[in-house]
């Protein structure tokens, strides 16, 4: 079994996962600057020329983030990091999928739309991307109202894939210069602590 990752916020959201539950994998970077993703061995993994990819050892192939996360959740049961009953599942699931829709959506649209990177993409609207840029602070005040229950994460009391996901969001956020406003003080005290975890070292 091996992992085809890179740069990107995707291949860090499954490695903090793997770190989480102690996996270790062999790794195949991926270099997209000499275009390994469109070459045809990768294309054959993957037809869209994306990263994450699983291969397992009979030749399956995962796709996908979440799928591959949701994988390794079920062949390495602990901790458990989607839920540990229906309701807890449903919880992280939601948080989950909020915390891609709402913030990692918009923060990926203003790199979609306004890096020299994904030009070859798609057709690129800057002034897509500065709407969306503008929009992000709301998104991440959203995240602080939740949080001022003051809950430890966000799925509840403990630390889930949205977590992850919402942690790489913020990591992203970085990377474009779209760092979460410092006055957020509930996002900013999550933020803290998953930070610190050190599975975001990975």
């Amino acid at each position: 079994m091996k992992l085809y990752q890179g740069m990107g916020p995707n291949s860090y959201r499954v490695r903090i996962f793997m770190a989480e539950k102690g996996i270790e994998l062999p790794m195949v970077d991926v270099d997209f600057a000499k275009a390994e993703h469109r070459g045809p061995e990768f294309l054959a993994l993957n037809s869209l020329g994306q990263i994450p990819v699983l291969e397992l050892d009979d030749g399956t192939v995962i796709t996908e983030s979440v799928a591959i996360c949701r994988y390794l959740e079920e062949t390495h049961r602990e901790p458990q990091l989607f839920g540990s009953d229906a309701v807890s599942g449903a919880k992280v699931e939601m948080w989950n999928r909020r915390a891609e829709l709402v913030i990692f959506g918009t923060i990926g649209n203003v790199a979609l739309h306004s890096d020299a990177f994904f030009k070859d993409r798609l057709r690129q609207f800057p002034a897509f991307a500065e709407t969306e840029r503008q929009a992000v602070p709301r998104k991440w005040g959203w995240l602080d109202r939740e949080l001022a229950d003051g809950r430890p994460f966000l799925a509840g009391d403990k630390f889930s894939i949205a977590d992850i996901t919402a942690g790489v969001c913020a990591w992203l956020g970085d990377v474009f210069g779209m760092e979460v406003p410092g006055d957020l003080r509930n996002v900013q005290r999550w933020l803290e602590r998953v930070r610190a975890r050190p599975s975001f070292e990975a």
